[in-house]
C-alpha cells in the first residue's frame, strides 16, 4: 500500500500545489463574507482522493483533527504517508482523544509530526512518555478558547462528516465538542464524508460549501462495546444508584465500566435526564425502558444533551437522525453556569487515586501522563453549585488497583497531578461504601475515606493519618 500511495502522491503533487493554493484563496475570499459554518456559500467542494486532499498540508503547519468516534482516520493515514514521501517536517497535529492507530506518532515520524493532545488517548501515550508528543492540561469547556484566542491556529482542519442532505448540509455526527471552534479558525477544511457517520442535530451542522477538499469513504466507525462488569464495579454502581441518584436527576457520566455499572443499576428510576459531555451504550436501554425522559429539565426539556460519544453500532443507530439528541459545543455543555441549572445534577466521574485529604488524581500515574483533565472538574463543580441545592458530585473507583494496591493513599504518588482539589470533592464511592467529605475537617474526612478503603489497607492508612495529624482520624 505504501508504494501505491507513493506513486499516487508523485503523480498529483504538482496538481496539489496549484489546487490547494487556489482553494485557500477562494476559501479566504468567501470567509471575508461569512464565517458561519451553517451558511451556504456559492461553491462546491472538490471531491478528490485522500492523498490529493492532504496535499494541502505543508511543513510547519498546524493540523487539527476531530476526535472520538469521529476521528478521520483515512485522512490521518494519508497525511502520514504524505509527510513521509514528501519529506515534510515540523507539523503539529492537535486533537482531543482520538481513535485509531495514530500512525503519525510512531518514532520514525518524529521529525515530521508532533502530537499535541488536549486530552490524551492510549494511542498517543507512548509518544508523550518518550518526548515525541505533548499534552495540554486544560478543562474541557475551555478548549475552544485555544482557537478563539488564537493560541492554536490551525492551517488545516480534518473532519469526519455524514453525507450532505438535499440542502447540502453535513453533520459532524458523533463528535462536536471543540470541532466547531477549530473549524471557524482554520485556514482550510478537509472533510472525510462517510455514510456510516450518524447525522446528529444541534451544533453539528456544517454546509458542504465550506469544504476545500472532500474525500468520500465507506468505513464503519470505531466501536467500544459494553465490557463485562466485574463484581466490584457492579457493587459501586448499585451503591450510587440506590443512594445518590434520585428520580428526576440529570446525569453526567463518561465511558467505562463504572458508568456502565451505574447505568445498569438505574432501571427502576424515573424521569432521569442526560446532560453530559459524552454518553455511552447504557443510555439507550434506559431510554427504551422510559427511565430517561428528560422531562424535569428546565433547559433542553425532553432532549438528551451531549457533545461527543463513542459506543457500539446500536448507539450510533440510536443517535442517527434523532431529534431527541442534541449534540452541542463543549464550551456550552460543560460550562458550569449551564451545568448548575440542571435539576438534581448528578456528576459521576472516576479517577486513578485519592489521597487521605480528598485530593483526586485523574490524569497521571506518578510522573507519567495518562489522560487529561477532561470534564471532571467542569461537572463536579457544576453539580456542587446546583441552583436547586440538590446537586450530587461523585468520584467513584474500586478501592484497589488490579495489583491489589490501595487507590486511597496517604499521599499521591510523587509527580501525580491534582485534577479535582480536596475542596471540590463531596462524595467518594468504592465497593466498600460512600464517603461524604463536604464540610468535614481533615481529621473527619480521613476517617471517612479509610472506612471505604480495602480492609487490608486500613490499618496502614490509619497509621499514616495519625503520623500526619498527631491524632487518630475520627468521625467527630
Amino acid at each position: 500500500m505504501s508504494k501505491q500511495l507513493a506513486r499516487r502522491v508523485g503523480h498529483v503533487n504538482k496538481f496539489l500545489k496549484v489546487a490547494s493554493a487556489n482553494a485557500a484563496a477562494t476559501h479566504n475570499n468567501y470567509f471575508t463574507y461569512v464565517k458561519e459554518l451553517s451558511h451556504p456559500i456559492e461553491r462546491e467542494p472538490k471531491i478528490v482522493s485522500a492523498e490529493e486532499a492532504v496535499g494541502c498540508i505543508k511543513s510547519g503547519d498546524t493540523v487539527f483533527a476531530q476526535g472520538a468516534a469521529g476521528t478521520p482516520n483515512v485522512l490521518l493515514n494519508a497525511m502520514t504517508m504524505h509527510g513521509k514521501f514528501n519529506k515534510l517536517e515540523k507539523i503539529t497535529v492537535c486533537h482531543m482523544h482520538t481513535e485509531g492507530p495514530a500512525e503519525y506518532c510512531k518514532p520514525e515520524y518524529k521529525d515530521i509530526f508532533r502530537s499535541n493532545s488536549f486530552f490524551m488517548g492510549g494511542n498517543v501515550r507512548k509518544a508523550v512518555a518518550e518526548g515525541r508528543g505533548d499534552n495540554v492540561p486544560i478543562f474541557l469547556h475551555e478548549i475552544p478558547q485555544l482557537f478563539y484566542k488564537k493560541i492554536v491556529k490551525p492551517d488545516v482542519t480534518l473532519i469526519h462528516v455524514s453525507p450532505p442532505d438535499r440542502h447540502g448540509y453535513c453533520s459532524l455526527g458523533t463528535s462536536v465538542d471543540c470541532v466547531r471552534a477549530g473549524l471557524l479558525n482554520s485556514k482550510m477544511i478537509v472533510a472525510q464524508i462517510n455514510p456510516h457517520m450518524p447525522r446528529t442535530f444541534g451544533d453539528s451542522i456544517i454546509h458542504k460549501s465550506h469544504f476545500d477538499f472532500a474525500v468520500e469513504v465507506n468505513e464503519k466507525l470505531p466501536q467500544h462495546g459494553t465490557g463485562e462488569i466485574s463484581a466490584v464495579e457492579k457493587k459501586i454502581g448499585q451503591l450510587i444508584a440506590e443512594n445518590l441518584v434520585k428520580d428526576g436527576a440529570t446525569l453526567q457520566m463518561g465511558i467505562g465500566s463504572i458508568p456502565d455499572a451505574v447505568l445498569a443499576a438505574l432501571h427502576n428510576h424515573k424521569d432521569l435526564g442526560i446532560h453530559s459531555e459524552m454518553f455511552a451504550n447504557g443510555v439507550v436501554e434506559l431510554v427504551k425502558k422510559g427511565c430517561v425522559t428528560n422531562s424535569k429539565k428546565k433547559m433542553h426539556r425532553g432532549r438528551i444533551v451531549g457533545s461527543f460519544l463513542i459506543g457500539d453500532q446500536a448507539l450510533y443507530d440510536f443517535v442517527n437522525d434523532n431529534p431527541f439528541i442534541e449534540m452541542l459545543a463543549i464550551d456550552y455543555v460543560n460550562n458550569t453556569s449551564v451545568v448548575k441549572q440542571q435539576p438534581r445534577m448528578t456528576a459521576i466521574n472516576s479517577c486513578i487515586e485519592v489521597d487521605l485529604t480528598g485530593q483526586v488524581c485523574s490524569d497521571s500515574i506518578g510522573t507519567r501522563f495518562y489522560s487529561g483533565f477532561g470534564g471532571q472538574v467542569d461537572f463536579i463543580r457544576g453539580a456542587a453549585e446546583g441552583l436547586d441545592g440538590l446537586g450530587v458530585p461523585i468520584i467513584a473507583m474500586p478501592s484497589t488497583t488490579n495489583k491489589g494496591e490501595s487507590k486511597i493513599v496517604p499521599m499521591l504518588k510523587p509527580g501525580a497531578g491534582v485534577v479535582t482539589s480536596r475542596a471540590h470533592v463531596h462524595y467518594v464511592v468504592t465497593e466498600h461504601g460512600i464517603a461524604s467529605l463536604f464540610g468535614k475537617n481533615v481529621r473527619q474526612r480521613m476517617y471517612e475515606l479509610i472506612q471505604i478503603a480495602d480492609p487490608k489497607h486500613r490499618e496502614a492508612l490509619e497509621k499514616a493519618a495519625c503520623e500526619r495529624l498527631g491524632v487518630m482520624p475520627s468521625p467527630n
